[in-house]
């Protein structure tokens, strides 16, 4: 066969393409012609709009550099007298003219030589632009017009108008309410990030909020009782969020995950020792506790043992240091609250005679700093925390108070603030994240007004701002930084978060927009069955039945669907004697008339038994059968045998 000339062409090839190919191959698209693309045609397309552009700048660069010379000429005409001084000013101009009709043929000569070149021109070197002038040729959004730099300069304004009043900042226009129990909140805690709260009370609970997994019905998705029958007196997240110090009433804190799982627990001490210094816990109830905010891992607990001790989480078994705060005559002192400084330099602790200590972290013997009254001696400081500089020092006292000092000057308080009632041994105060204001609780007995929040400008100590809470007392408060939300432990077990929806973060904003959820139908069920396919047929539980089939059953089962007899009334009838009557004669009728108790013999009821024993010995034959002595009976003889034995003296006598 001779083949085919390349002129030679069938006519499925001169139609289109091979269908046998494209089955083969398994895609189609053979045949068809592709795009050319004029890559010169493109090229001068593109000089020309490069060169049309740069013409349209030119000229009106020209337009403007013209406009500013007269300006220019007109204000020295203007300035300048008509004296000798005229003939510089024309000299000047016919510089100016000079320069300008130069720069012109440069201009032109420029834009001669830009119509052969392709882009943008290079740049002109001018006699004066001015600072504001914007080049035409760039490509993009024009910069915003000069009168909004006047608008900038107006929000600059309102905005140190804001800062000068801080309570514009206080995010109070929105709330929600979190159910914790119904005993006081004790204890509040919130992670670094803001994604979970979680709270501790005096009904010894622990729950976990989480706001991002939460929805409108705003229910705690963990519960715990890490310390079992102890009050809660503190939760703090650590500066990495990955463990939450849980200290109690016990003498022993714990430290446990996110989760609620128990990392460690701090060993108890010898209450037997003397110096507290050479156990290696604490004795005695605790206070609160704090994290350090620089080194990972390290905490710190007071007690009622009359000391500070520091702990590490890979050593549970011994602290690390022990603090002992002393009064001036070197007698111990109770601490009642205790935290760390923001750099975690210093250790600042209130205690039970008024004083505040502070010492330096590294140096246990003596304290740095050592106000001996601070507060009322014998009232429990509840609060001391360091402003977000680190200089300041707030203390909340028992005494009604809230107090501050200047660390640098340690001699006497800044300001104080009375009137402010507290109840309970952990009443919080805290600075706001700009650190402008002083926000601590007051507490109020049942029945008698609402719990209150209250805010202190830092810089005069005046009273500026205050938010009714709830009726009862108001005893944990925080303001977290990031989320720029305030969250708020009371009295009658409820955790509040207050937030604004625009100068909050993320927090309380992501669980307000989500609907509840309905309860599925399959998660309602009345009875779990646990399913065993591999369990034999007599371990099998019964399948659930209808109710209307089980009634049907019971209804022909005779035992069942009996009707109960009703109870006497009356004197009694049909046998039965009737309930009432207190008298001697129906207490007689109830009790010993009706008495069915066998009265046979009982000699009788035993040897009944006897027959089958003796023929079927069981129980008490085997045992005696090889030492059991034979029974002999005495035999009674006959009358007729008896007169047969009877003597002779007998029968002749008769």
């Amino acid at each position: 066969m001779e083949r085919p000339g390349p002129s030679e062409v069938t006519g499925s090839d001169a139609s289109g393409p091979d269908p046998q190919l494209a089955v083969t191959m398994g895609f189609t698209g053979f045949g068809k012609k592709a795009r050319t693309f004029d890559l010169e045609a493109m090229f001068e397309q593109t000089r020309r709009t490069a060169v049309e552009r740069s013409r349209k700048t030119l000229e009106a660069r020209e337009k403007e550099e013209e406009m500013n010379r007269e300006k220019e000429l007109r204000r020295q005409n203007e300035d300048i007298e008509p004296t000798s001084s005229g003939s510089h000013v024309v000299r000047d101009g016919s510089k100016s003219s000079s320069r300008d009709t130069s720069s012109s043929e440069s201009e032109e000569s420029s834009g001669s030589s830009d119509d052969e070149l392709i882009g943008p021109p290079l740049p002109l070197k001018m006699t004066k632009e001015p600072s504001n002038h914007i080049e035409e040729d760039i490509l993009g959004p024009l910069p915003p017009p000069l009168y909004e730099e006047v608008e900038e300069e107006d929000d600059d304004d309102g905005d140190s108008e804001e800062e000068e009043n801080p309570v514009q900042k206080i995010p109070d226009s929105h709330e929600i309410t979190l159910k914790h129990g119904t005993k006081t909140v004790s204890a509040l805690g919130l992670d670094p990030s803001g994604a979970r709260l979680v709270t501790g009370g005096y009904d010894y609970d622990v729950k976990f909020w989480d706001f991002a997994g939460m929805d409108a019905s705003f229910k705690a998705f963990r519960s715990l009782q890490p310390c079992e029958c102890h009050q809660i007196k503190s939760l703090q997240y650590s500066n990495t969020g990955d463990m939450i110090l849980v200290v109690s009433g016990s003498s022993q804190a714990k430290v446990i995950d996110r989760d609620g799982f128990e990392v460690m627990e701090c060993i108890k001490g010898d209450q037997y020792i003397v110096d507290m210094a050479n156990t290696k816990g604490h004795t005695a109830m605790l206070h609160t506790g704090s994290w350090h905010p620089k080194i990972k891992g390290e905490f710190m607990t007071c007690s009622n043992d009359a000391t500070v001790r520091t702990w590490e989480v890979e050593n549970p078994r011994k602290q690390r240091s022990v603090f002992k705060p002393r009064t001036m005559q070197g007698k111990k002192v109770i601490p009642t609250t205790c935290t760390y400084s923001r750099d975690g330099n210093l250790i600042a602790a209130a205690c039970q005679n008024g004083s505040i200590q502070i010492w330096d972290r590294n140096l246990t013997v003596h304290p740095k700093f050592h106000y001996k009254q601070a507060h009322d001696p014998g009232t429990d400081t509840s609060c001391v925390t360091f402003s977000y500089d680190g200089n300041v020092l707030a203390s909340r006292g028992g005494d009604d108070t809230l107090k501050l000092w200047d660390i640098r000057q340690f001699n006497k308080p800044l300001f104080s603030a009375s009137g402010l009632p507290t109840m309970f041994p952990m009443t919080d105060c805290c600075f706001s994240p700009d650190d402008k204001l002083v926000v601590t609780g007051t507490s109020v007995q049942r029945g008698r007004g609402s719990g209150k929040l209250v805010f202190f400008e830092r810089r005069t100590f005046q009273r500026v701002y205050e938010i009714d809470i709830t009726d009862a007392s108001v005893v944990r408060c925080l303001w977290h930084p990031k989320l720029n939300q305030i969250m708020v432990g009371t009295g009658n077990g409820l955790a509040k978060v207050y937030y604004d929806p625009n100068k909050s973060q993320r927090g309380a904003k992501l669980c307000v927009v989500k609907t509840q959820r309905k309860a599925k139908q399959a998660e309602t069920l009345t009875q779990d069955y646990i399913i065993t396919p591999h369990a034999l047929p007599m371990f099998r539980e019964p399948r659930q039945r209808s109710t209307r089939k089980q009634l049907e059953k019971d209804r022909l089962d005779p035992l069942k669907s009996h009707k109960p007899e009703p109870p006497v009334a009356g004197p009694g009838r049909g046998g039965r004697v009737g309930t009432h009557g207190g008298t001697l004669s129906s207490y007689i009728v109830k009790n010993i008339a009706l008495d069915k108790t066998d009265d046979s013999n009982p000699r009788e009821a035993i040897l009944r038994h006897a027959k089958a024993a003796e023929d079927n010995p069981y129980w008490v034959s085997p045992a005696y059968s090889k030492t059991q002595p034979k029974t002999m009976f005495a035999q009674v003889e006959s009358d007729d045998e008896e007169a047969k034995n009877e003597p002779e003296w007998k029968k002749r006598k008769i």
